[in-house]
């Protein structure tokens, strides 16, 4: 692969308390970063868009390519004891991001597995919009982990019923590639669709 160093997924150290996941840093290869960059949808929406919604080129296209390929999912497979293959995925990108984002939620019971890629340069510990590994659904201060959402770092985690995480509010650019392996492709239809209803709703009342 030449976007994606599996050798740094195989190498994360993975936890399972509160809730299964992994941290893993350097998983965009080096010497790609700067095309990486370059290649970044143009994206003026805020929130998650679909690939379907954004246009795709250059090396950026390649890293959604090796994402969503089996390479990667078999690595996945491996540290969590999973396999993951049989799951449809559903990609989503974000550029933009405001201050209501960041909730404290488990993700729906249609997910099996989220990751999340982050593409930003630098990031301040007191901006916010670092995302958090929560015992609950209420406090954001009682955290396991929290995730700098810098150039290469990946977040995984396995969906289940405690898996809280959310973050502090941030408003401003957040560049992240979220990928779901999600229960059957029906859960990625209707996630489509809704998400394309709701950029329709944000286009009309600009929220």
């Amino acid at each position: 692969m030449e976007l994606v160093d599996l050798t740094a997924v195989r190498n994360a150290d993975r936890s399972n308390e509160p809730y299964d996941y992994l941290l893993a840093s350097g998983v965009l290869k080096q010497d790609k970063i700067d095309e990486l960059r370059r290649d970044f949808p143009a994206i003026d929406k805020p929130g998650y868009l679909t690939v379907d919604e954004v246009k795709l080129q250059g090396r950026f296209k390649q890293l959604i390519d090796e994402l969503e390929g089996p390479e990667l999912t078999e690595e996945l497979s491996k540290k969590f004891g999973i396999d993951l293959h049989p799951y449809p995925r559903l990609t989503t990108i974000m550029k933009k991001s405001q201050p209501k984002y960041g909730a404290i939620h488990t993700d729906g019971p249609s997910k099996v597995m989220t990751m999340l890629i982050y593409m930003n340069d630098e990031w301040q510990q007191d901006e916010g919009g670092r995302l958090r590994v929560l015992y609950d659904e209420k406090n954001y201060d009682r955290y396991k982990l929290e995730v700098p959402p810098v150039m290469g770092t990946m977040f995984a985690f396995l969906r289940a019923d405690n898996s809280w995480h959310g973050h502090l509010p941030f408003a401003g650019e957040r560049r992240v590639v979220q990928i779901a392996w999600v229960k059957s492709q029906a859960d990625v239809d209707r996630k489509k669709k809704h998400n394309k209803l709701a950029q329709v709703f944000k286009g009309i009342f600009g929220r």
